[in-house]
């Protein structure tokens, strides 16, 4: 099965994809770690990739494409992939559909996230982790049974990313609602769009997904 996460940052997709991954075999790929695995294997794309890449210049789409398509045909992907931060944009979605289609393959299902935006900043600008272990709370929705120590391992330091604030996040949704959202519409008028409430918990989240992969597995 091949499928998309699709939703703004902190909606929870990485988290998603794990849980996929490892209940379904599929495999989670991240365009940033391919880029780096597609450099250091020195493969053809890789190369044009840390050309571009030392210049500063952001990689094109077309060899993005490039890397997605050398990885997808590794036997790992055999049984299917997830693609998590790609596609962006509408050209980006155009492209890889011709790719899917070029090699037999297609896209089962693309799960869209939603997510209310005030609510998201609330939850990502709230989260913290503890600086030992990696246990991860939150100023409102999970705060330590200990107030400054960590439930798991007991350490009394913690951090948060620099990124996590209101500003940050801000600026990072307007992105995601100009050049992403319109992949919804898009996906949608394919027939293979599903819509999951991204703002309950993470297992009601999981649920929801797993009926909708059982459902395109048919």
């Amino acid at each position: 099965m091949n499928l998309i996460l699709i939703g703004p940052p902190g909606a929870g997709k990485g988290t998603q994809a794990k849980q996929i991954e490892s209940t379904h075999g599929i495999v989670q790929l991240s365009t940033g770690d391919m880029l780096r695995a597609a450099v250091k294997a020195g493969t053809e794309v890789g190369k044009r990739a840390e050309l571009i890449m030392k210049k500063g210049e952001l990689v094109p789409d077309e060899v993005v494409i490039g890397i997605i398509s050398d990885r997808i045909d590794q036997p790992d992907c055999h049984h299917g992939f997830i693609l998590d931060g790609f596609p962006r944009t509408l050209p980006q979605a155009a492209a890889l559909d011709d790719m899917l289609r070029a090699k037999s393959k297609k896209l089962d299902v693309v799960i869209e996230l939603k997510v209310d935006p005030k609510l998201l900043v609330e939850r990502i600008v709230g989260r913290y982790t503890c600086a030992k272990c990696g246990e991860g709370y939150h100023d409102v929705f999970k705060k330590p049974e200990k107030s400054g120590v960590c439930d798991v391992c007991s350490s009394t330091e913690f951090a948060r990313r620099p990124d996590d604030n209101a500003e940050t996040m801000n600026t990072r949704l307007m992105a995601y609602y100009r050049d992403t959202s319109p992949l919804i519409g898009y996906y949608f008028c394919k027939g293979n769009l599903r819509t999951v409430d991204g703002m309950v918990a993470i297992d009601q989240v999981e649920r929801a997904i797993e009926k909708h992969l059982v459902e395109a597995r048919g």
